[in-house]
């Protein structure tokens, strides 16, 4: 396409919101004139999905449950007085929390001053704090955060290696909605016994963040922390970060909690708008649309041009892919939507992947972030006139050129500097696109089956670990095989299983077989 026919298109589909100071542009998107047209029944039921959705309606069938993360960052939308006061209190609570813990007025027992965060969540729990901590953060924060996100025990030593000198003065955050999240749990259980090794009162450093009276809201009380916040049960962990989950660590790491919402709650305004070129969020999900053919033919690649940003992309593999990554439509019908998501920075990409996106299969779009700040203090110049955040902006147009040059096609957001108002308009436009792509393909954006399933199938084979372990007190040098007979179980799961346990317990001896399949386990004592 020539250039004069790129300006003409760039005029017609470039959107600016000039009280944001943020713009999208999906003039390198090759989408016919008439698509909005072809769409436009589609579009308008998922605008009345929307506007039904902040009501207060059922908006996750499968679970029965309202979606109300919009009310987080404007409670007077919450369908109920009772809603809104629980949300503006426990606002209230946040800030008054953080208050008390930077004025020294909440205190290790010690008396010690609170300087350290540990978070323990794992997904959508701890995810947004992450992005947010990575977005914002400064070596001058008044508390500096680490992160259990997982279960992997190694995980925990290499985090604890950083912080063991630390613990007497570390505030520790749990969150879990259910209370019963097995990975949040075991990262608990281990921070409690480093606390006790450490002679340190586990609960004068404990925080909870989960359901009005689940296990870990029990345990909290009975074991009297420091305090607890709510987690609603019609908040999605993946829509979670503007609610106490992300808020508490954000208030204690000293950033604006209030430009965040007003951020995402002036985004949430702006993409209210019937009018779909006037709808960045309407716009973005068309696009999706549009680029996978409503099916998810292509990958969704994330490039913001930005360090701060560097997790932007797996807060989106999650928000987008948990979201629309469904088996089944709102009729039951199968269809197995979804759409994949990957990226990690720019221009560090493009000594990295960007080459197949320029030359290798064409199965992808890419949606560049621009942060047009550089930085800051004051600009350096690396050669005359120039300096390393231009080098950045180059490297943005220039990437983008040569890919619609080879026909990959692109969205561009820019947003005018990193701070606690663009990130949060930035979390919501993808919320709202991800709600309205939802209603597009007709799949319910809300509910997680599939995680759900996984969870089961852990605790069926966790159940079968004790099984096999019993089974081994009695039957000396047994194959997998044979002890999955005599207990009428899967022999692959046993035989990994068995592998496992003989890698990390003592107790649990390997003889050599003449093939792995053949090798004999059995219980021993520790040496």
């Amino acid at each position: 396409m020539a250039s004069s026919s790129l300006w003409q298109r760039f005029q017609q589909y470039f959107l600016y919101y000039r009280d944001l100071d943020l713009s999208l542009d999906i003039s390198r998107m090759k989408f016919p004139e008439n698509f909005f047209e072809k769409m436009h029944p589609k579009i308008e039921k998922a605008f009345g999905a929307m506007r039904e959705l902040e009501a207060g309606a059922i908006a996750n069938p499968t679970e029965k449950r309202m979606v109300g993360h919009y009310w987080l960052r404007n409670p007077a939308l919450a369908p109920t007085p009772e809603l809104r006061t629980e949300i503006e209190d426990t606002v209230r609570r946040i800030k008054s929390f953080a208050e008390d813990v930077h004025a020294q007025k909440i205190t290790a027992e010690n008396g010690k001053s609170f300087r350290h965060v540990l978070l323990i969540g794992i997904g959508g729990s701890a995810l947004g704090p992450q992005l947010v901590a990575d977005a914002l953060g400064s070596a001058h924060d008044p508390m500096n955060i680490f992160f259990f996100d997982n279960t992997d025990p190694d995980g925990f030593d290499r985090v604890f290696e950083r912080m063991d000198d630390l613990l007497s003065q570390t505030l520790v955050i749990v969150i879990s909605k259910s209370g019963g999240t097995k990975e949040t749990r075991n990262g608990m259980l281990e921070t409690e016994a480093r606390f006790k090794d450490k002679q340190l009162p586990f609960n004068k450093h404990a925080v909870a963040v989960t359901g009005a009276g689940s296990d870990l809201d029990k345990y909290a009380e009975e074991n009297k922390w420091l305090a607890r916040f709510p987690m609603y049960d019609w908040i999605g962990g993946r829509t979670s970060v503007m609610s106490a989950v992300g808020l508490l660590p954000m208030a204690l790491e000293g950033f604006d909690i209030d430009n965040f919402l007003a951020g995402a709650a002036a985004m949430d305004e702006r993409t209210r708008i019937p009018d779909v070129t006037q709808n960045a969020a309407m716009l973005l999900a068309l696009m999706w649309y549009y680029a996978g053919n409503g099916k998810g033919d292509k990958d969704m690649v994330i490039i913001p041009y930005k360090d701060r940003l560097a997790l932007f992309a797996k807060y989106l593999q999650q928000l987008v892919m948990e979201s629309l990554g469904k088996e089944k439509d709102l009729d039951g019908k199968t269809v197995h939507q979804g759409i994949a998501v990957y990226g990690n920075k720019g221009s560090t990409d493009q000594h990295a992947y960007v080459q197949q996106l320029r030359d290798g299969v064409l199965n992808f779009f890419v949606t560049f972030i621009e942060v047009r700040k550089d930085r800051r203090d004051k600009r350096f110049e690396v050669e005359d006139g120039i300096t390393s955040g231009d080098y950045l902006q180059g490297f943005l147009r220039g990437t983008r050129s040569a890919l619609y040059e080879s026909g990959r096609e692109s969205i561009t957001i820019s947003i005018p500097e990193m701070n606690a108002f663009n990130l949060g308009a930035l979390i919501a436009l993808y919320e709202r696109a991800v709600g309205f792509y939802g209603s597009l393909v007709h799949i319910n954006a809300y509910d997680q089956p599939g995680v759900e399933a996984g969870k089961k199938a852990a605790t069926r084979l966790l159940q079968l670990q004790k099984q096999v372990t019993e089974k081994l007190a009695t039957d000396r040098e047994k194959t997998a095989e044979e002890i999955a007979r005599s207990i009428d179980a899967d022999p692959e799961d046993v035989f990994h299983m068995l592998r496992h346990l003989a890698s990390n317990d003592p107790q649990i001896k390997l003889v050599p077989g003449e093939a792995t399949v053949d090798d004999r386990f059995s219980l021993g004592d520790e040496v």
